[in-house]
């Protein structure tokens, strides 16, 4: 079974990539739980060593902006597409062009090329809470419309209707997922404006200091990595009629502010890992987060079976188990 990810070489490609190649399985053209026999894996940089190294894995490097790189990805009998790629929010934000040929050419790109295949393949794409802002409720119902108010809550917004026309013309078995934040991110900063709620955490664990650009009152709207990954295989394998007239939908996920991520940090480092980090306000950072969504009732999510974390300890303590160790070793 031929699976694509693009986005590949991405703390969440890579986590997935991991996960597929353990013998994970997922449901293939049959129908039938299948394990992975080729894994392409497309991003503008190489994947980790230890990925590239499986004979399983096609690393390819370029620009998903460029039709003719995607058409040679995307090919053959590709089963599977996870549609990962994406220029982050504030980058799109910043540079309008480079969010529109990455978001939604690039998205465009990957449908057009995964409607060529002999056959529709399930396509699992990225989308993000983002399409949310403005004048929105307190609490975010499955039915609230969609009314971004930055270029990347846009662009994701535009993705998911093509998901959707896309379906209903039967080139392909989508299914959009509007991302919570995900923490813990390892690695280093990017240029999302939702970083720091990262960098709060993952930083004072490796003894370095901080800077928070919000309010410690500002709360997020977070889903820790392993239960995104979940997600991605769950959001796969179900079946297209359970997903109804839409085949977007946004996910589990606690509602947690800054007050009680320094909480869950202080049990894991203690008060010398919360003394590294420093409120310094970013005008920008916080008008952005602000225009974000934070409460949400994801009611038709949990009848499909996807999960929350239980709580922000959980995060922080996989964060440990999975990353902080990980580099150490």
């Amino acid at each position: 079974m031929h699976v694509v990810i693009t986005g590949g070489a991405g703390f969440l490609g890579q986590k997935l990539a991991r996960k597929l190649l353990s013998g994970a399985t997922i449901i293939g053209p049959a129908g039938k739980p299948a394990e992975v026999s080729r894994l392409t894996l497309f991003d503008v940089v190489a994947p980790a060593a230890d990925i590239a190294r499986d004979k399983r894995v096609r690393a390819v490097t370029g620009d998903i902006g460029d039709k003719a790189t995607v058409d040679g990805l995307v090919a053959g009998e590709a089963a599977s597409v996870f549609h990962l790629a994406a220029v982050v929010s504030a980058g799109a934000e910043a540079d309008f062009d480079l969010g529109v040929r990455v978001n939604l050419d690039g998205t465009r790109h990957v449908l057009e090329a995964c409607r060529r295949l002999p056959r529709p393949p399930r396509v699992v794409f990225t989308s993000s809470v983002a399409v949310y802002g403005g004048d929105m409720p307190k609490v975010i119902q499955d039915d609230t419309p969609m009314t971004p108010q930055t270029s990347y809550g846009a662009q994701k917004a535009m993705g998911e209707f093509m998901i959707n026309d896309m379906s209903r013309k039967g080139f392909i078995d989508g299914r959009a997922l509007r991302l919570p934040t995900i923490v813990v991110r390892p690695g280093k900063p990017n240029k999302a404006a939702s970083t720091w709620a990262s960098s709060i955490i993952r930083e004072p664990l490796q003894g370095d200091a901080v800077e928070c650009p919000v309010d410690p009152s500002t709360e997020m709207y977070v889903l820790s990595p392993r239960r995104m990954v979940e997600s991605f295989l769950h959001a796969h394998d179900l079946p297209a009629e359970r997903f109804g007239f839409s085949r977007a939908l946004f996910l589990p996920g606690l509602t947690i502010p800054v007050t009680a991520m320094l909480d869950g940090l202080k049990k894991a480092g203690g008060q010398a890992a919360v003394d590294k980090v420093r409120f310094v306000p970013d005008a920008n950072i916080r008008r952005i987060v602000a225009g974000w969504p934070m409460r949400f009732n994801p009611a038709r999510a949990k009848s499909l079976g996807f999960k929350a974390d239980d709580n922000f300890d959980q995060i922080v303590q996989g964060f440990v188990e999975d990353d902080l160790r990980r580099n150490v070793a």
